[in-house]
């Protein structure tokens, strides 16, 4: 992307963010009228919500931005190292072949693939096997294991595998021809541990699937690119991260008491020292939940699981001279994971009542508007970047309206029970083979 168009998609952002929040004023002003304490407290809490609301928005662009200046063609290696692109499997018999077939296609001089089939009850062990072999410059391996979750299946995987750079992805999951040649190429630099990949969804079929698919533009992506920026990636997606192997055993490999085995595993390659970088042209496309129940199933799981990471390296909260870096970004998933949620199911609530009780209903409208403005402006700008379709931008209305006040429930439920210690298992989502 061109640095003006940056800079216009900036300027707009501000531009936007500042009439709506002189909207949002003029209509707040009209709160101090009432006595109640309570409503007078919150407004002051909201608004100051919205100042970092505006300030984390403008950050996490201008920071990508610099990011995409610096995100230039990594210069051509002159010896590729063996990578090894381990599949984990559970019941994946409708998209493994699929997943094989395009790992194939990859471009890359030499890899292997490891399929690990973690006690599947379908055919994937199968239908992975019959594509078992030499194609090529890749040879495919299968191997079978009792059920045991997908962080066992991964580590079973990186010991087995015989590259100096491995590649975990899902099983259903697809990778564009050029990620591998791509992501490898960081790895030049000693410092660098791993390199979190770019996740899109493929199958957008539907008005929830098509939110998704925002959503990873720029809820998700956008925020890896802004940290990549400091090298300070916190959550390798599943879908698709490269890691130097030795980097891995440095720090014990996946670990199994925590149901966000990768946002783990980043933070304690981070805490380390290892670097986390970001590369958008190491692309995974996957297939997003198509209905509602499942979005939630899966929702539910990320947010317990990052909490549940975040808890395991608690102690660094408190320690924001001795580890000031990492501090820093447990922080930023306490604000993102447990604050914002709540925060924003609390200022809907809250507007909804006062509005109603005296006669103030345009309240929740403005600050619909203001955070619609937010993403529209994020919209634009991730979708310039990421040379998706414009189209997409056009659901941030329905994004901010409906999508992420759903998402917010179900992250504030599943801190709710998680707090509360309440059992949960892996919940596997039932896939359509969109790939």
């Amino acid at each position: 992307m061109k640095p003006r168009y940056a800079f216009v998609l900036i300027a707009l952002a501000v531009g936007l963010v500042t009439l709506s929040v002189m909207l949002h004023r003029q209509v707040l002003s009209k709160r101090f009228v009432i006595e109640e304490a309570f409503v007078q407290v919150s407004v002051i809490v909201l608004f100051a919500f919205l100042v970092l609301l505006v300030i984390r928005y403008l950050g996490l662009i201008w920071f990508s931005y610099l990011d995409q200046l610096e995100d230039q063609e990594l210069p051509e290696m002159r010896q590729y190292p063996l990578v090894t692109v381990i599949v984990p499997c559970f019941n994946e018999g409708a998209v493994v072949q699929s997943s094989i077939r395009s790992l194939l296609a990859l471009d890359y001089p030499r890899y292997e693939i490891l399929v690990i089939d973690d006690g599947s009850s379908d055919d994937t062990y199968r239908k992975a096997n019959q594509l078992a072999g030499q194609h090529g410059g890749a040879e495919v391996r299968v191997i079978r294991k009792p059920n045991g979750g997908k962080s066992r299946a991964l580590n079973r995987g990186i010991r087995a595998a015989r590259g100096s750079i491995v590649l975990c992805m899902d099983g259903d999951s697809k990778l564009t021809p050029d990620t591998m040649r791509e992501g490898v190429k960081h790895f030049l630099d000693p410092s660098i541990g791993a390199v979190a990949g770019n996740v899109k969804v493929i199958n957008r079929s539907n008005l929830i699937s098509k939110l998704q698919a925002l959503e990873y533009i720029e809820g998700l992506n956008m925020a890896r690119k802004a940290q990549g920026f400091f090298r300070m990636v916190n959550i390798i997606p599943g879908p698709i991260g490269m890691f130097r192997k030795s980097a891995l055993f440095d720090v014990g490999l996946y670990e199994h008491d925590t149901f966000a085995e990768d946002c783990d595993l980043t933070l304690k390659l981070l805490l380390a020292g290892h670097k986390v970088v970001y590369e958008r042209r190491c692309v995974a496309l996957t297939e997003a939940p198509e209905d509602l129940l499942d979005l939630l199933k899966q929702r539910y799981r990320w947010t317990r699981g990052i909490l549940q990471a975040v808890r395991k390296h608690s102690p660094l909260l408190f320690q924001p001279i001795r580890a000031t870096a990492n501090s820093l970004i447990l922080w930023y998933m306490v604000f993102e994971g447990l604050v914002w949620p709540a925060m924003n199911i609390f200022a809907n609530a809250f507007f909804v009542i006062v509005g109603l009780k005296y006669g103030m209903t345009e309240l929740l409208f403005f600050w619909w508007m203001q955070l619609t403005i937010l993403d529209i402006a994020a919209a634009l700008f991730c979708v310039a970047i990421e040379e998706e379709d414009l189209k997409l931008a056009l659901y941030a209305v329905y994004y901010r309206v409906f999508f992420i006040l759903v998402i917010d429930v179900c992250k504030v439920m599943a801190t709710i029970e998680e707090l509360m210690g309440r059992e949960m298992n892996w919940g596997k989502l039932e896939r359509k083979g969109r790939i």
